[in-house]
């Protein structure tokens, strides 16, 4: 997918700015986007950045943790080494803060906190499909049960980093502040709660189904694509 990027060309909110003027306030969009988006499409070089990281670290899930694999070790016990292979794929990314990432490892490092870490995110990723709410629910109440030395583990992008890597066909990730000055750009009023919850979450996939929607004509391929262009939006990199 060629996303466009001209959102950025027509309003330059700060974080600063999102502040003075939070999301809902703005001024909505048109029906559609593509008028407002026309003539400004990112090179190769900014899909490389954007794109390219994520979807190699998908690819490297499938082939290290995919469904059969991920069983298999499950089934045997290994709960360190799923744990382990989790943390070394998305440690590869920059999707997660140093200090998230530190206080993840930190997290999985026991026996009883790979044990909790593996067991919850199967079930998450694999048998959630009849209860989304309750799925996404559990798999916060087992994040936030996870041992902590000092840092929280409990936050949007530790929650949300995990499906999105393994699934992004049906799951997106949430940095707050960059995706809400993305819905604030875009005029679309995400419910917004700092406590990882089901609402916040449900709110964010239909935002990207509504992007979803008005970009069907550059075909995006998955949450990794609709992600990628939101971040766009949203961060200072691009301003």
């Amino acid at each position: 997918m060629a996303f466009p990027r001209a959102l950025r060309a027509n309003t330059r909110t700060s974080r600063a700015a999102l502040a003075e003027d939070p999301p809902g306030r703005g001024t909505a969009m048109p029906e559609k986007v593509p008028p407002i988006l026309a003539g400004r499409i990112p090179g190769r070089d900014q899909l490389d950045w954007e794109r390219n990281y994520k979807a190699a670290a998908h690819d490297q899930w499938e082939q290290s943790l995919g469904h059969d694999q991920y069983r298999t070790l499950l089934k045997a016990g290994r709960f360190e080494e799923i744990a382990a292979l989790a943390v070394r794929i998305e440690s590869k990314t920059n999707l997660l803060f140093s200090f998230e990432k530190m206080a993840l490892r930190d997290a999985v490092k026991s026996a009883e906190g790979a044990r909790l870490f593996s067991e919850g995110l199967f079930e998450f990723l694999h048998r959630g499909d009849r209860n989304p709410e309750k799925s996404f629910e559990r798999w916060c109440a087992v994040v936030g049960s996870l041992p902590r030395r000092q840092t929280c583990v409990l936050t949007w992008p530790v929650v949300t980093v995990f499906g999105f890597v393994a699934q992004p066909d049906r799951h997106i990730f949430l940095k707050p502040n960059v995706t809400r000055v993305a819905a604030h750009r875009y005029g679309f009023d995400v419910i917004y709660k700092s406590a990882p919850n089901w609402e916040t979450y449900q709110s964010l996939l239909k935002f990207a189904g509504q992007v979803r929607s008005d970009l069907k004509d550059s075909r995006p391929r998955d949450m990794i694509d609709l992600q990628s262009f939101l971040w766009v939006q949203g961060s200072d990199e691009y301003a």
